[in-house]
């Protein structure tokens, strides 16, 4: 055991030793860092946690524990785990334990180390297994940081582009990055080395397929777990219910699709946007629009003969909402209106309508514009809502309509 946790500091410090770029966060670091509470940091596998745990640890004595690692869980004996890391670590301050949702009861094991006053940072990549479990067993005793793939902001940082500050000269750049994002994404591997982005991205998504929901979940028709997979990349953005999926996919029951599509949003792989509706039943029944996390998933994996540029810039908006704390249970939706109208986000604020946003790639044209607007405004009137946007492209204005001001922003701006 001593050999496997020296081998793994090995790890930590040769990991600590590359250059990263530092990532915009919401939250202040040295306050989580002096709370007592465990820090948890979750999303998708490969976005940066374990970078941005390190990052955050970088200048204390801290102890590693990386159970991504065969070894470890193989031979895991938790007394002697603990003695062999006060061996390797003498004095250490915090104990970061990554990925530690493969450990099994990780969360009774985590519990007692709380008891015992171990200040921790923890990383996983399971939504439903980390909310569930930390929500029931480690109630009140734990601060949560959610990571995504790089915002464009950070695509722009690392390209040493301030997003907020263009000069004219960096216009045409700016524009080409934009684009570029939009098709490959903000994975963190694919930015350093966009010529790898496909079939990076295709092995990554695979990989979450196969180790993170049939593996985990002991699913033995696989073939219809990766043909979901496969279905909902190539209609992102796109309505749909558990009855469709019956039909399209061929499943045997409505409850494997919905059981399937549940496991798919786990490891963070998909989400799945409500219809808003007063009537929370209605709600239930009505189709939801299915996300893909990161843009680049799309070029990697979906079945499409064109670029997609509308449906791929909506899916990017809504992942920033997402990263801005929006959630799909309580506060982001989409709507339809009673003449079937559509706004593709509906952002509440408790029992208030905060904001409605529609996107819209490319509204230069007269005919596009009023199918756009009149459908917001439509919308609008029927939530009683009139804050307004519209997110293009490139375009930049104020519409004023039905009494209506309408901002319309370029995704940069946004």
């Amino acid at each position: 055991m001593k050999t496997i946790i020296l081998n793994q500091r090995k790890e930590r410090d040769e990991l600590l030793s590359r250059p990263y770029l530092t990532r915009r966060k919401n939250q202040d670091t040295n306050l989580l860092l002096s709370s007592s509470l465990i820090k948890l940091i979750t999303g998708p596998r490969r976005v940066g946690k374990s970078t941005q745990a390190l990052l955050m640890l970088r200048r204390t004595n801290f102890a590693y524990l990386n159970f991504d690692s065969r070894p470890l869980l193989d031979a895991w004996d938790a007394n002697l785990v603990m003695r062999m890391l006060d061996d390797v670590y003498p004095g250490y301050e915090y104990l970061l334990l990554d990925e530690v949702q493969n450990l099994d009861a990780w969360d009774l094991w985590v519990s007692e180390l709380y008891r015992q006053g171990k200040n921790l940072v923890i990383t996983g990549s399971n939504a439903k297994m980390l909310s569930s479990e930390m929500a029931t067993v480690l109630t009140g005793k734990y601060l949560q940081v959610e990571m995504l793939p790089f915002s464009l902001e950070e695509f722009f940082d690392w390209n040493k582009i301030d997003l907020h500050k263009l000069h004219p000269e960096q216009q045409t750049d700016a524009s080409v990055l934009t684009d570029d994002y939009l098709r490959y994404g903000g994975y963190p591997e694919v930015v350093a080395s966009r010529q790898l982005a496909r079939s990076y991205l295709d092995i990554l998504f695979d990989s979450i397929v196969w180790k993170d929901v049939a593996k985990r979940h002991n699913v033995r028709n696989i073939t219809d777990l990766n043909n979901l997979a496969m279905y909902l990349v190539s209609n992102f953005c796109n309505p749909l219910t558990a009855n469709n999926l019956v039909e399209e996919i061929g499943f045997s029951s409505v409850n494997t699709a919905k059981k399937f599509m549940d496991y798919l949003h786990e490891p963070y792989l998909f989400y799945y946007l409500p219809r808003y509706d007063n009537k929370l039943k209605r709600m239930k029944k009505a189709p939801r629009k299915v996300y893909v996390v990161d843009n680049g998933f799309v070029a990697a994996k979906a079945f499409s003969l064109s670029d997609n540029l509308g449906r791929l810039l909506e899916n990017q908006v809504f992942i920033e909402l997402i990263r801005r704390g929006y959630d799909t249970e309580k506060s982001l939706f989409y709507y339809r209106s009673r003449n079937d109208k559509e706004v593709d986000f509906v952002l509440r604020k408790g029992s208030r309508i905060e904001s409605l946003i529609q996107v819209c790639y490319d509204m230069s044209s007269p005919k596009t514009e009023k199918r756009e607007v009149d459908g917001l405004a439509e919308c609008a009137g029927e939530l009683k809502c009139d804050h307004l946007v519209v997110v293009t492209n490139r375009e930049e204005r104020i519409i004023e309509k039905k009494g209506y001001k309408i901002q319309v922003v370029p995704i940069g701006k946004f």
